[in-house]
């Protein structure tokens, strides 16, 4: 058992460090003394290193108070968990360090910015921030399949999909608009579309899919910031298209 001077030294934080996360209730001294001087040991040293690496990620301390409080999540768990959290933060991380190497390389020759690539820049940082918020729907074993196909999902591939998706949104508003019915072949290949461009994120996984469709039944309590990609007329009618066909997006 260490005092909290020979606790923090060892652990290579700061006194201040270790009284704060003592406040919020995030790593409580394993005991204290007759006096009342805080004592720390080896679980503490475990529990630390937790709080370190996940607060590196950038999880809120409050919700890395919440994480560690579960009773279920042993250590053997909890190290999977941050090794997930860590390859997933570095492939934003490459993703964001590739689009500015790209920018960097087009202003060599000493030309003026170019805004499109700044944009570019700007929309790869705002990607990543914007859709952090969607990982409460979906569970544990859901978010490690999504940061694995994350490891080869590339900027091109972005793209095309970005682009794909805008193509088919189109064509689906065009089919509306003549009236198309929901059982006619032309329709189904609308929905068979669709349904492939969603398995391109799902990969046809089931926890995936049910993490999907928590996030699309539970649109009151969006962040104001984010907007459907498609309008629910489109939805509408693709349901329809599916239930004609039975067709399913699971």
């Amino acid at each position: 058992m260490y005092r909290v001077s020979e606790f923090a030294e060892k652990a290579g934080i700061t006194v201040r460090t270790l009284h704060h996360y003592d406040r919020l209730g995030l790593l409580k001294p394993s005991g204290r003394t007759e006096a009342g001087y805080r004592l720390y040991g080896e679980r503490d040293f475990a529990r630390l290193q937790q709080i370190v690496t996940l607060k590196f990620i950038g999880m809120p301390l409050r919700q890395i108070k919440d994480l560690l409080d579960q009773d279920e999540l042993d250590l053997k768990s909890a190290l999977q968990l941050q090794r997930r959290l860590l390859l997933e933060k570095r492939q934003q991380i490459e993703a964001a360090i590739k689009t500015i190497e790209e920018t960097e390389s087009s202003l060599k020759s000493g030309a003026a910015p170019d805004l499109a690539a700044l944009k570019k820049i700007i929309e790869v940082m705002e990607r990543q921030n914007s859709m952090e918020w969607t990982k409460k729907y979906y569970s544990e074993e859901a978010q490690a399949k999504i940061a694995e196909r994350a490891g080869t999902w590339t900027p091109e591939l972005q793209a095309k999909v970005e682009q794909d998706w805008k193509t088919l949104f189109a064509d689906v508003e065009a089919a509306m608009a003549a009236n198309l019915d929901p059982a006619s072949p032309k329709a189904k290949a609308l929905a068979q579309r669709w349904t492939e461009l969603l398995r391109g994120f799902t990969g046809g996984d089931p926890a995936v899919q049910q993490g999907l469709n928590k996030l699309y039944a539970d649109k009151s309590n969006w962040p104001e910031n984010f907007t459907q990609p498609f309008k629910d007329e489109l939805w509408q009618y693709i349901k329809k298209v599916m239930a004609a066909h039975k067709i399913s997006c699971a």
